[in-house]
């Protein structure tokens, strides 16, 4: 339950990230504010980590694949993508599609069983869920 609830609170932040990111770009510009957010975030990690956690930085040299430490560069790309689809569609069409190619892909990263992930079956009460959320945007998006 408090997976529930902590996925939650992650769409919520996105969200409201996304929002403050658009507002700031539209006063700085898309590379500046994506440097600031990811510079921010740097900063509070650091002080979670001091607070926290301590563990050793030279365990990154040991991650197998080493492609995997590419999430902080995907990062950069996702704030970008985030920032630009709120500044063309506005903050809920951004985010329905947004939330539904996370689910898609996903979906397909668990069905082939990409990145080291445990593969799963495809089940086509899942792809069917996932057609009924692209109804619910055309449905958003034309009413």
């Amino acid at each position: 339950m408090l997976g529930f609830w902590i996925a939650i609170l992650s769409g919520a932040l996105m969200s409201v990230q996304g929002v403050f990111n658009t507002q700031v770009t539209k006063q700085s510009g898309i590379w500046v504010a994506n440097a600031f957010v990811q510079f921010t975030a740097l900063l509070v990690c650091l002080a979670v980590w001091l607070a926290t956690d301590r563990s050793s930085f030279a365990q990154l040299l040991k991650v197998e694949p080493k492609y995997m430490l590419l999430g902080g560069a995907i990062g950069t790309f996702i704030t970008y993508t985030v920032i630009k689809s709120m500044e063309q569609l506005g903050p809920a069409r951004s985010v329905m599609f947004i939330v539904v190619s996370q689910l898609i892909i996903a979906y397909a990263i668990e069905v082939f069983g990409l990145f080291g992930v445990e593969k799963q079956p495809l089940e086509m009460k899942k792809v069917l869920g996932a057609g009924v959320m692209i109804v619910g945007i055309v449905i958003f998006k034309w009413t």
